[in-house]
């Protein structure tokens, strides 16, 4: 692993040097945010990406019917003022009168029938029908309020609601279109998007007419200027050389040394994000897959040291999750779990019964930081499985994977902060664009335990899936994400556990 640690030393050297020996100081003075992350929107229409960086905007830009205190995580009142369930599927919201969108028009009970009621239509194709699909369709009960028919009981609703699903203004999307949304959107949020460059930058100001006594409160910053480079290089000398203000995800054996700079401040939150390795067992990519075969994919569970990588490259305090899920999620059962320890000479094995006792070449694709992929790599390498590493930008890998065109791929999965594993498991294995597994049983059992509220029979449900899974090596999740973020020691900005930067509280000192 030191090699891998040397390579990431070598970035901050090469950005230490593109730096200059005294970083410009933060744009205090102008009162903009400069941001730069890698992660880039092709679309920032909240729909129709399932990024990230994706929902980061959307909470500066867009407000929901609720919000999640990203302290206590209880669920407070933010567009509805109040809610109630008469029946387990069933919730009827009071909406809060005075609110406008960035346009100047009044946000109605109009505008939420017609979110929801998009958002929930197949025809729709949001990027992530999971987190919609079990709504199935709201009314309007009065100008200012609403009742949401669930198509069956869902525990975790409200933190839906919180996380995920933003407000449209009906009238204007209505009359600009899809297409032209996404390139001058408007939401009812903190800060307004002034200008988009589709994968490029997007600009934001303050909603001086936001609405008062909202728990995001009216923004601070004037203005925000959000970037979008390629790679963790650029991004680490754009934050060296005084050109961004603020960057995250940066690689962690460059901690100590951004500290070493007056100006500069690294912190680490872990996250409920976790790293995995998909791989195709179900042959989406050909019969020829020796992917489709479950001693190979044991094979690699047993040739990867996941808890050295989470020691020694992730760092920070992460975890190896002994279920496809983070550990504090709801129904997230690790004792249901097959445990796979690292076992290079089991996995030869394994390999020779299986067919391939000279291992076999395949092709890797990857989004994550390049020294954990190439780690990934070495560990396969040694046990005879020759991959191919393929960097790839974040949404063209998504955009190939959820055409059924990747053998094995890199990915990471934040559940959008939602501490319940009806945000994780279906997104792989409900029979999707995402599902390499495509195992009836596993589909089955998700419907059960995502239709009920008695918390025994979910969890007896996800259990089943859990110990499916495992036992097939579908799916293999590698560590929890501990986020590093980087930035301007003249900014008071506060990391939260759910991973969601909220630059609407920041300030300057």
């Amino acid at each position: 692993m030191g090699v891998q640690l040397r390579f990431g030393a070598a970035i901050l050297a090469a950005a230490l040097v593109g730096a200059g020996a005294s970083p410009a100081l933060a744009q205090k003075s102008a009162d903009t945010l400069r941001i730069t992350m890698r992660a880039a929107l092709s679309n920032i229409d909240p729909y129709y990406n399932n990024e990230r960086t994706g929902v980061v905007m959307h909470h500066q830009g867009w407000d929901g019917l609720v919000y999640r205190n990203p302290e206590t995580f209880k669920v407070e009142p933010l567009l509805a003022t109040e809610w109630k369930l008469p029946d387990t599927t069933t919730i009827e919201f009071t909406l809060r009168p005075g609110v406008k969108f960035h346009d100047g028009s009044a946000f109605t009970a109009d505008d939420v029938v017609y979110t929801l009621n998009l958002i929930s239509d197949p025809a729709s194709k949001v990027s992530t029908p999971a987190n919609y699909n079990w709504i199935d369709k709201a009314e309007k009960t009065g100008d200012m309020s609403v009742r949401v028919k669930l198509k069956r009981p869902t525990p975790a609703a409200l933190d839906y609601f919180a996380m995920v699903v933003p407000i449209y203004p009906k009238a204007y999307r209505e009359k600009v279109g899809a297409e032209a949304y996404a390139k001058a959107p408007v939401g009812a949020g903190p800060y307004k998007m002034t200008k988009v460059e589709s994968g490029v930058s997007i600009d934001f100001e303050r909603f001086e007419d936001y609405w008062a006594g909202s728990p995001k409160g009216k923004a601070a910053i004037k203005k925000m200027s959000v970037r979008f480079v390629p790679d963790a290089a650029t991004e680490m000398t754009e934050l060296l050389s005084g050109r961004a203000d603020w960057i995250w995800n940066l690689n962690p054996d460059q901690f100590d040394s951004v500290n070493k700079f007056p100006n500069l401040a690294a912190v680490r939150k872990e996250s409920m994000r976790v790293g995995y390795l998909s791989l195709d067992a179900a042959g989406r990519t050909g019969a020829d897959n020796p992917l489709t075969k479950l001693k190979v994919r044991q094979a690699i569970w047993h040739a990867i040291d996941r808890q050295t990588i989470a020691d020694k490259l992730v760092t920070g305090g992460s975890r190896v999750p002994g279920a496809p899920c983070f550990p504090t999620q709801f129904g997230c059962n690790g004792e249901a779990a097959t445990l796979y320890d690292y076992n290079p000479a089991k996995a030869k094995q394994l390999l020779a019964e299986a067919g391939y006792p000279d291992g076999f070449e395949v092709d890797l694709a990857s989004y994550i930081l390049p020294q954990w992929g190439s780690a990934i790599q070495n560990y396969l390498m040694a046990v005879g499985i020759r991959a191919k590493l393929n960097q790839l930008q974040v949404g063209a890998l998504i955009q190939r994977a959820k055409a059924g065109e990747l053998r094995a791929y890199l990915g990471t999965w934040g559940s959008y902060s939602i501490n319940d594993v009806s945000a994780f498991l279906p997104n792989f294995f409900d029979g999707g664009a995402d599902d390499y597994a495509r195992d009836p049983d596993v589909q089955k059992w998700l419907i059960e335990g995502g239709s009920t509220n008695d918390a025994e029979v979910r969890n007896k449900a996800y259990s089943a899936v859990i110990q499916r899974i495992t036992q097939q090596a579908y799916f293999a999740p590698l560590h929890t994400y501990v986020t590093t973020y980087g930035y301007s020691k003249q900014l008071d900005f506060t990391p939260y556990s759910d991973e969601l930067p909220r630059f609407y509280l920041a300030k300057w000192k």
